[in-house]
């Protein structure tokens, strides 16, 4: 088929799935080999950033935010905690709930490999326009939440 005859063809919904699909394994395996370098996996940085971002949180609600189940997440809060990069701690007011939050050191951590990944990001994307990057954000935020309404029905 030549290259002309290519883009002639109709983009399907099937096709647009494949292209997004690779696009996000893409993009997911240069994340993971940029905080791999860094001696953790893409759900520990994960757990990292949100806890960044949005402070001191429950298990239950840093699994929310990075979509870990809840064993995985016991897993990665153990390997940072044994690194020295988070800490668990109590609630004040209600005891049966442990927190988890960053240590100086991870803190420290995160925000520098965070900076860096960013950095990796902006390199990457830079093959957009910046209306382009707004288009785009725009039209996959329509799809998943498309996507997500069907879900719930």
């Amino acid at each position: 088929m030549t290259a002309q005859a290519k883009s002639k063809e109709v983009t399907t919904a099937p096709r647009l799935w494949v292209v997004l699909a690779r696009a996000y394994g893409a993009m997911s395996d240069y994340v993971e080999q940029i905080v791999a370098e860094e001696g953790i996996g893409l759900s520990d940085f994960m757990v990292l950033e949100v806890l960044l971002h949005k402070g001191c949180m429950t298990i239950s609600e840093i699994g929310e935010k990075v979509l870990l189940a809840a064993p995985s997440m016991t897993s990665a809060i153990d390997r940072l905690e044994k690194l020295g990069y988070v800490i668990r701690k109590n609630h004040k007011e209600d005891r049966r709930i442990r927190l988890v939050e960053l240590t100086r050191q991870g803190r420290k951590f995160i925000t520098a490999l965070y900076d860096r990944h960013a950095l990796a990001l902006e390199s990457t994307m830079d093959v957009l326009s910046q209306s382009e990057k707004e288009q785009l954000r725009t039209l996959l935020k329509k799809v998943g939440l498309a996507a997500q309404a069907r879900v719930e029905k």
